[in-house]
């Protein structure tokens, strides 16, 4: 428990044997309850998983039977509840096996962790604490804020960030925050009674659908700076399919916020703007089909001036939704 929150902790797990086993186990004391699932990993994670938890939930309990917490007093009879997939589902359908048994744990709070080591137990405190402390529904680690976390970064890592953080600004709102991809995060109980969590993305990308749908739903987030442990671990995203989907995803996401804005009645210029822009576009092709210079000129500045008047109020509009918590914090 921490500040009088249940704390639960989501590590999704796919061909993570020799990495795992040491988020198991350095997971901080405060975490209440950790969800490992393992997505019908094909090498020897489930094992390493279920061999690490079996000596944590021992190491937990009290010779009376009884398992200790940070702050005292009784709480699970479980500190890691292992969850295998029958089929793999990716890395946002485990992450969402997780989030629901969270939830029906009752944990406050439920961040999510990776399980091959690149993200820092000791930075879980300042992750979770815009959600502890009122400030925020969900809270995202960012290695783009800090200038000695960027430098970390290896540069195909740092050029695809800056580029996918630009791509998700404009699909879901948050214009201020960075490094999407980001899996270690935070969320809060309200969050996930709020959002339809079963209808996100299953893959790589979840995490960018989740910060649409939070906008959505008003809701505030909190870009935290925090560093990233690189060690041995291999990627397993292939980018030759990775990106095309993503882009897909982006965009059918972007035209979601926005049907949800114009069904607000106060909320329809910018919409209405992004519209008037694209069908400008549009439109300026034709004209230079035809090749009447004068008609296309016109559609390309008024296609601009849209545009830039859709993404100034899309800006203006959510920067209350928006809080930073940078390396000085």
């Amino acid at each position: 428990m921490y500040n009088g929150n249940t704390v639960g902790v989501v590590v999704p797990a796919y061909n993570e044997r020799g990495f795992v086993g040491e988020v198991i186990d350095t997971l901080p004391e405060f975490v209440d309850r950790a969800y490992v699932v393992d997505d019908r990993s094909t090498d020897g994670t489930w094992q390493e998983i279920q061999e690490h938890a079996e000596a944590v939930n021992r190491a937990v309990a009290e010779p009376e039977g009884e398992p200790r917490l940070a702050d005292g007093g009784v709480g699970f009879t479980r500190k890691v509840v292992p969850i295998r997939h029958e089929t793999n589902r990716g890395v946002g359908g485990a992450i969402k096996t997780g989030y629901r048994r969270a939830y029906a744990d009752g944990m406050d709070v439920t961040a999510v962790m990776a399980g091959d080591g690149q993200m820092d137990p000791d930075s879980l405190p300042r992750l979770i604490d815009p959600i502890v402390n009122g400030d925020a529904e969900y809270a995202k680690s960012t290695r783009l804020l800090d200038a000695e976390y960027r430098e970390e970064m290896p540069p195909f890592r740092l050029f695809g960030n800056r580029l996918l953080s630009v791509l998700t600004r404009i699909a879901s709102g948050y214009w201020r925050t960075t490094d999407p991809q980001n899996g270690y995060t935070a969320i809060s109980r309200d969050a996930l009674a709020d959002l339809d969590i079963d209808s996100l993305y299953d893959d790589y990308g979840f995490a960018n659908e989740l910060l649409v749908r939070l906008n959505c739903h008003g809701m505030t987030v909190a870009d935290v700076a925090v560093p990233a442990v690189y060690g041995d671990e291999e990627s397993t995203i292939r980018y030759r399919s990775f990106v095309p989907k993503l882009s897909w995803l982006l965009l059918t996401n972007f035209f979601h916020r926005q049907r949800t804005q114009f069904a607000e009645s106060g909320a329809r210029a910018t919409p209405l703007c992004y519209a008037l822009g694209v069908l400008g576009i549009l439109a300026a092709v034709v004209a230079g089909v035809v090749g009447d210079a004068d008609l296309l000129a016109a559609l390309v500045v008024g296609s601009y001036l849209s545009l830039g008047v859709a993404m100034y109020r899309d800006r203006d509009g959510d920067e209350e939704l928006e809080m930073r918590v940078t390396g000085d914090e």
